[in-house]
């Protein structure tokens, strides 16, 4: 946990100096939490598996913060109309995700009695991710008519980069539960390709949602996010084999709460 929050703690200052450079020029400020169920996409179960997409799911919650280019706090009057400071907001965002992870599909069906099926069976894992980063959100409809209650929700799409901490755990019940023993793990995988070992990495992070106007000061918020990560890691196992496509990624569907900062 305390070389998580070191891995972060750069990135964070980097993220204050410049809400802070931002708020000298009169922009105003939202800040608000998040939170939701996640479906975690990685090398355990089967691509494109209903039962693996249901059963690897986890649970996110996070802190997030928006410069708002419509509005001025220093002054309580809307900034030069343009349509940058119409349409864009920026938000910067530290969040953390848990999902427990196990083997599903046709793999470890009941009717496999093989010492495969029941090495896969056997293993399991923990996806665990700190992460900080930037997104920039865009509202095809007025930012400006929405503050002013014009109407009641402001969809929105986004697009960002964030830094991750990942600490995976592994588990296996199989002989004698070494998880430094490959022979405990599924034959059919390159040697190394477990590793609880903590690290970090960089994603780059999509969203589509809609805001809703609870009040004048307050919106609720759903978004739907794609992330993918720039490593095969997160979930401490990388099997390199030829149906790996793809380094891991997850879906989470956010529901949160904004509050506007005078």
């Amino acid at each position: 946990m305390v070389r998580n929050i070191k891995r972060l703690f750069l990135p964070l200052a980097f993220l204050l100096f410049m809400q802070l450079s931002n708020a000298q020029l009169g922009f105003s400020h939202e800040i608000g939490v998040i939170a939701g169920p996640i479906a975690y996409q990685s090398d355990f179960g089967i691509r494109y598996d209903f039962e693996t997409n249901s059963g690897n799911s986890g649970f996110g919650i996070g802190i997030v913060h928006y410069i708002n280019f419509a509005y001025r706090a220093d002054c309580n009057c809307y900034t030069t109309d343009k349509y940058f400071n119409d349409h864009f907001k920026l938000r910067s965002e530290i969040a953390w995700n848990k999902t427990t992870l196990n083997h599903f599909g046709k793999w470890v069906d009941a009717n496999r009695t093989s010492d495969a099926a029941d090495k896969l069976r056997a293993h399991s894992g923990e996806a665990q991710n700190w992460d900080i980063g930037m997104q920039l959100e865009y509202f095809p409809r007025s930012i400006r008519a929405f503050l002013a209650g014009e109407y009641s929700f402001a969809p929105f799409a986004s697009l960002g980069a964030h830094f991750v901490s990942f600490n995976p755990s592994v588990e296996t019940t199989y002989q004698d539960l070494n998880i430094e023993n490959a022979n405990n793990f599924y034959p059919g995988w390159q040697p190394g390709s477990i590793s609880a070992e903590n690290g970090s990495t960089w994603s780059i992070v999509s969203s589509i949602g809609t805001r809703y106007k609870l009040t004048i000061l307050s919106d609720l918020m759903v978004d739907l996010r794609f992330q993918y990560f720039f490593s095969d890691w997160t979930d401490g196992l990388n099997h390199q084999l030829s149906s790996n496509k793809s380094n891991d990624w997850l879906v989470w569907l956010n529901f949160g709460y904004i509050y506007y900062l005078d």
